[in-house]
């Protein structure tokens, strides 16, 4: 007999009651894919660590393995030739036991491939592998932080900004590490003629690619956002909130390279934002002025006595690489020697 209650619609205090339960599955679902992927991680790991305690058997031992993995569980995947010596690999790059368990096993095997793969220190391999898990990025994502240097542009590259000395502890800190120098817009591509409009309208446009850029907790309020300051409009570029440091962040674009001048007038922002806009709970509200160029002296000296905290930076809009990366990359001699 067919339940005369199928179809019927839901009440707003069943649908409301439905929901939590809906989501109580979801959650618990997402555990049990955690609590299996980390244990094929560390099972990987061990595998790769019971075969480096054995290399003498030889490489033609691992083909075998494989055959016999095959075997005996001829559903179960993962255990290629290739994989048994990635396995390998993760054992002896990965020594760490409060590493493997905190953080290699957070991320998918995909995700640890591509660590192995892309990055020789292992320095560089733990901050990736921590970004990942902290920012949800997808292995495709991650590949592309690597292939544009993140860990140079915001770890390595020195920072031209004066929060250390207008922004309390630990905001500062947390604002200088978040900035990048210099910011990569891959998905612009620069043109003649190109005005600060031109570039705002493709940031804004490609708004998701350009708050992965930016980094973790930016929020998108606005482009050329409308103030008034004494009877007289004025236009911000754009204009975020950022969760993290719980403050209003201003950017302001120029296509040609740093003008001392450009620090005035973002201070004049900053302050018309903490006047009009800034609540309670809110810090002050940060800067950042994007070049395509700068002097780092000029901009240092530019930012001295500002009473407001921002930052100056560049930006890359094409596939060329910029100066300050060129360099620690290998030279067509040093493939050579190789």
């Amino acid at each position: 007999m067919e339940d005369a209650s199928a179809g019927k619609l839901l009440s707003e205090e069943q649908a409301a009651f439905i929901e939590p339960i809906k989501q109580e599955i979801r959650t618990a679902q997402h555990r049990a894919l955690r609590q299996v992927n980390q244990e094929m991680i560390l099972l990987y790991w061990n595998i790769g660590r019971m075969l480096n305690e054995h290399v003498a058997y030889g490489n033609q031992f691992i083909e075998q393995l494989a055959r016999e993995v095959r075997s005996s569980f001829p559903s179960l995947r993962g255990f290629s030739v290739r994989n048994l010596r990635y396995m390998q690999k993760f054992a002896r790059e990965v020594a760490d036991n409060r590493i493997l368990q905190t953080v290699s096993a957070e991320l998918s095997w995909s995700h640890n491939v591509l660590l192995l793969d892309k990055l020789k220190e292992k320095k560089q391999r733990l901050w990736y592998a921590q970004e990942a898990i902290k920012n949800g990025w997808s292995v495709r994502v991650l590949e592309h932080q690597i292939e544009w240097h993140l860990y140079e542009r915001q770890v390595e590259a020195p920072k031209i900004t004066n929060f250390d000395k207008l922004l309390p502890s630990p905001q500062s800190e947390l604002a200088t590490q978040m900035m990048k120098d210099p910011y990569v817009f891959d998905f612009v591509g620069m043109r003649e003629g190109m005005l600060e409009r031109d570039l705002e309208e493709a940031l804004v446009h490609n708004v998701t690619k350009m708050l992965l850029e930016l980094g973790q907790g930016f929020a998108f309020l606005g482009h050329q956002y409308h103030i008034v300051v004494g009877g007289e409009d004025f236009y911000i570029d754009l204009l975020f909130y950022n969760v993290k440091l719980h403050c209003y962040f201003v950017i302001e674009l120029k296509t040609g390279a740093f003008q001392p001048e450009y620090a005035g007038k973002l201070n004049f922002y900053l302050s018309a934002v903490d006047s009009q806009m800034r609540g309670e709970g809110d810090a002050p509200t940060i800067g950042l002025i994007l070049c395509k160029g700068k002097n780092d002296i000029v901009a240092e000296y530019s930012l001295r006595d500002m009473t407001k905290p921002m930052g100056v930076s560049a930006y890359q809009l094409t596939r060329e690489l910029p100066e300050i990366l060129k360099d620690a990359l290998p030279s067509g001699k040093d493939f050579e020697r190789l």
